[in-house]
């Protein structure tokens, strides 16, 4: 007889009932059978199902071990298994598929909300709690730069219900929270409700924003007309996208949870900002200067 193949819940189990580092596929068979993608993850010694979970969405550079290992500090020091699915350029292109949630199929139609990239990272969660490997009813959910515009999207979209804290650090552009410009721009034309736009407004969502990412010609800053729209660099688009929020919420009078972090001193940097959305988390401050001037200097979209 051929041995039955591993399905996800099995090859989690198995796979992160060690510890250390480790990288195995994950294949949504649901609604992408043929797009597999990478878990690049970290499990601490000690580590027991009751610590916290924390996701971690790489940048443009698709680049999850790096993102995996530049939370392995924390990790260790506050005791938490690390994921971070990695989608490859190869199988997952461009901005379409990853930043921008393939959303749209090839003919130019919007898929069914349940069918984009972000609700990977909900299926992700599930099965390491049917896997046994976490007990915690919901994860931490971070990304930077282009997991940061994963992030913020999968919040405007997705439900909220797996997530006890979400960060999203140095977007390069934002999907504004409102129906007056269609998708990506804004949450016109995809399927999405004046329910997710309430939603999303109301989440204690974190925009942690590093005060010296300023360039205007970084190669990975989004430059089209709607990016520059929302200002010339990356520290002026949290601000804006923020303050898009806060009227939304006005205007609608609707609760309004978001919290803008200033990272003082660090620009583009995915290891600084790391640490920094660590500390916060777990620590409920941010690294004094001196850490973040060590950590300075990293600059990993």
């Amino acid at each position: 007889m051929m041995k039955a193949e591993l399905t996800n819940v099995d090859r989690i189990g198995l796979e992160l009932g060690h510890a250390g580092r480790n990288a195995f596929v994950y294949v949504d068979d649901d609604r992408n059978a043929d797009r597999p993608f990478t878990l690049q993850t970290y499990r601490p010694y000690g580590y027991t199902p009751d610590r916290p979970v924390v996701i971690v969405q790489h940048g443009v550079l698709r680049n999850g071990d790096d993102y995996r290992d530049f939370w392995i500090p924390a990790a260790d020091k506050h005791n938490v298994l690390i994921v971070a699915p990695t989608f490859s350029n190869d199988i997952w292109p461009g901005v379409e598929s990853y930043n921008n949630g393939r959303v749209f199929s090839p003919g130019g139609n919007p898929r069914h909300v349940d069918g984009w990239t972000y609700a990977l990272i909900g299926k992700i969660f599930a099965d390491l709690r049917a896997a046994g490997i976490t007990e915690v009813e919901q994860a931490h959910l971070f990304g930077h730069s282009a997991g940061g515009q994963f992030v913020h999207r999968l919040m405007s979209s997705q439900s909220h219900a797996p997530f006890c804290a979400v960060t999203a650090g140095n977007p390069g552009w934002y999907t504004l929270p409102t129906f007056e410009h269609r998708f990506p721009e804004g949450l016109d034309g995809v399927g999405l409700t004046e329910d997710h736009l309430v939603r999303l407004l109301a989440y204690p969502m974190t925009i942690l924003a590093g005060d010296q990412d300023i360039s205007t010609n970084d190669p990975n800053l989004p430059s089209e007309p709607p990016a520059l729209r929302q200002g010339p660099h990356r520290f002026a688009r949290a601000h804006h996208y923020f303050e898009a929020g806060q009227r939304e919420a006005a205007r609608r009078g609707v609760p309004f949870n978001w919290t803008l972090q200033v990272v003082s001193g660090i620009g583009h940097d995915g290891r600084a900002m790391s640490a920094a959305c660590a500390s916060l988390w777990f620590e409920g401050k941010l690294p004094s200067e001196a850490e973040l001037a060590k950590l300075a200097g990293q600059h990993v979209a």
